[in-house]
């Protein structure tokens, strides 16, 4: 029975529903329901949005080996490309809202406070892991040195959290970050295992 992640509508599918969240916050604005604060909202929700892009991604490739699908890395570009839209979403949310756009003050703000200068890392990481994500870039990079490379994706990961956790330890709420926390570690932990166990399996075992 072929999977129905093969269906020819599965993509436009998948991709309708990752743009949603943005669809959602433009009507917001312009309805003007975002409350007291529109810019923060704005930036806060933009974030978010990032994060939980960046935990479907990494959940990808635990799913397909869990469940015997296949198919599901035929989504992985496209999820890691949206991980990037939201990252820089997020980042125009706050150079235009939140700096005016104005380069000087945004290039002081980076180096001043550190949440704001690891999340500046976190984008140029995932700007890079996106413009070398066609096949053409496989083809040029070779596809050993492609796939170190995108390990980055850990890196990410690693920085989105410490850029969540140092901009809600002002306020000491930590309840969300602890979540986005485990989940990251769940799924970092359980790609640590993979390629340990796949290490060590005996030669000739597929499974």
């Amino acid at each position: 029975m072929r999977s129905p992640w093969l269906h020819p509508a599965a993509k436009p599918l998948v991709f309708m529903l990752c743009a949603l969240p943005c669809a959602w916050l433009v009507y917001a604005a312009l309805a003007d329901t975002l409350g007291a604060n529109p810019a923060e909202a704005l930036i806060r929700a933009t974030g978010d949005w990032t994060l939980r892009a960046l935990c479907l991604v990494l959940a990808v490739t635990p799913l397909r080996v869990l469940t015997g699908t296949p198919a599901l890395a035929r989504f992985r570009r496209m999820l890691g490309l949206w991980v990037f839209f939201y990252a820089a979403l997020h980042f125009v949310c706050y150079a235009v809202l939140d700096q005016g756009l104005d380069m000087p003050a945004i290039v002081r703000d980076v180096g001043k406070r550190p949440f704001i200068l690891v999340g500046s890392m976190a984008l140029v990481l995932l700007a890079l892991l996106a413009v070398t994500s066609t096949q053409r870039a496989v083809r040029a990079l070779g596809g050993c040195r492609w796939q170190a490379l995108h390990r980055a994706v850990y890196a990410v990961a690693g920085l989105a959290l410490l850029h969540f956790f140092w901009m809600r330890a002002g306020k000491r709420n930590f309840a969300e970050v602890a979540v986005y926390a485990a989940i990251l570690g769940v799924l970092l932990g359980w790609r640590l295992g993979h390629v340990w166990w796949r290490r060590r399996r005996p030669a000739g075992v597929t499974n």
